[in-house]
């Protein structure tokens, strides 16, 4: 009995280095086509910046060998996106480094990276022109706007520069109904006309009280857009 359960045991044994092996091979050239995937990427990514306002930036894309006790169904790798926002600054964890504002044009330049290789019709950016304004919102909304050239791009912005270069606005609203003693918050949302278009973006520049000055604003804005 313990003969066989000595022959057992080394049959096992055998078994599961073999297992091992073949993991570890595949999981090579996973870490290889990982390795080439990463570098088209970073290539790709670096092309976006500059018309983002972050051409001095660096992006790069980690990709770590783990030890044996962290291995797992995807791979033998850690992936890991890193950046540098200033010249002669080492790179580091993007979620360190990248400010409020890098941090939403980093994922914008992803996102126009990856949608060249995906078949999805729609992308949706929520806040993508977090903490950024003037030229660089700018910057960004043209970019949404050349990119809304070859799939549907829906996007939520408080940025009047961003939206004047939209093609078709909605406003969303949120409001209280009462039904007898209930009271529950429903959403609205309306498509602008041109007119409403205008005195929207001339609110957003403003605030409250709509005035003059902004509605001229927006006129330019608007006419930016048209150019």
């Amino acid at each position: 009995t313990l003969d066989r359960a000595a022959g057992s045991l080394q049959s096992h044994s055998e078994t599961l280095e073999r297992a091992r092996q073949a993991y570890l091979s595949l999981a090579k050239k996973l870490s290889a086509a990982r390795g080439e995937a990463a570098h088209a990427l970073d290539q790709a990514v670096l092309r976006e910046l500059a018309p983002l306002r972050l051409d001095k930036a660096l992006f790069r894309t980690d990709v770590e060998e783990l030890d044996e006790g962290h291995w797992s169904a995807h791979g033998i790798d850690r992936v890991e996106f890193a950046v540098a926002t200033n010249p002669g600054q080492t790179p580091g964890p993007i979620a360190r480094i990248a400010s409020g504002g890098e941090m939403a044009r980093f994922m914008l330049a992803l996102k126009v990276v990856l949608s060249e290789s995906s078949r999805v019709p729609t992308v949706v950016f929520d806040e993508v022109d977090s903490g950024i304004g003037g030229a660089t919102a700018a910057a960004v909304g043209e970019r949404l706007r050349q990119l809304g050239e070859r799939m549907q791009v829906l996007v939520v912005t408080h940025s009047p520069q961003v939206a004047a270069l939209g093609v078709t606005h909605w406003r969303v609203k949120k409001a209280e109904e009462r039904d007898g003693d209930d009271v529950h918050a429903v959403t609205h949302v309306v498509q602008l006309s041109a007119p409403d278009r205008r005195e929207e973006i001339a609110r957003m520049l403003s605030g409250a009280r709509v005035t003059e000055e902004a509605r001229a604003a927006a006129d330019s804005l608007l006419a930016g857009e048209r150019a």
